[in-house]
């Protein structure tokens, strides 16, 4: 995600030779380092700036929160635009990172737990950010296609988790199924329980009671062998 510090390494003036580290030696390696790090801190204060439920991200203010220079900015980001696209891609992959796998097989009900806990956790990390992006006048394409990744792969975890009772039906019985678990299961329902005043904990258990209440459709389907 980060781009390569491409600054060519010091030369000494005036002998015609190199100083330490020059060709890709530690003085070289420092520096990337450091670039990398300045880069991540100006993402890190766009995305507090965000969290603070900010939509406009002048170069001043994300230079004032990373306590860097407005030049700084500009020398590590063609332009605000891009800063926006990198942090709101540093945020997803903060995301992914609090993503573990999940029980695909056993009791329904420890697979449902776990789904919700992490759901639940997740959803309620990311709202301020999910608000902000909302209210973006102008999200970039790769801002919307990296959200539909995490969409299309949460739709996916679904499937491989309840597995066992989607299975049990076909057709658009199978597809309204992880519609409905889909729907219950991502960041509108959250946003609409958390809003109408249910505490974390509350709207964690609202959810764990609708997907059982959805999924309990499928014990009506005979199993597969006739058991």
């Amino acid at each position: 995600m980060d781009q390569a510090d491409r600054q060519a390494p010091d030369r000494a003036r005036g002998s015609g030779r190199a100083r330490p580290g020059a060709g890709g030696g530690p003085a070289r390696d420092g520096r990337t380092e450091r670039g990398r790090q300045t880069r991540e801190r100006i993402a890190d204060a766009l995305l507090s700036l965000l969290d603070d439920g900010e939509t406009q991200f002048p170069a001043d203010r994300v230079a004032e929160r990373a306590g860097v220079s407005r030049r700084l900015v500009f020398h590590h980001f063609a332009d605000m635009g891009q800063l926006q696209d990198i942090a709101i891609a540093r945020r997803l992959d903060q995301l992914a990172a609090q993503i573990v796998p999940l029980p695909a097989e056993g009791p329904r009900e420890t697979r449902v737990a776990a789904l919700v806990e992490q759901r639940a956790r997740i959803l309620e990390w990311i709202t301020p950010a999910r608000l902000t992006m909302l209210r973006l006048e102008d999200p970039s394409e790769r801002v919307e296609f990296a959200t539909r990744q995490v969409f299309d792969f949460a739709r996916r975890r679904l499937a491989e988790v309840f597995a066992e009772e989607l299975d049990r039906l076909s057709g658009d019985r199978r597809a309204d199924l992880l519609n409905g678990l889909d729907a219950v299961t991502t960041w509108g329902a959250w946003y609409h329980w958390r809003s109408s005043g249910l505490d974390p904990a509350t709207a964690r258990r609202t959810m764990e009671t609708t997907v059982h209440a959805l999924l309990a459709v499928t014990d009506l389907e005979p199993r597969p062998g006739g058991r």
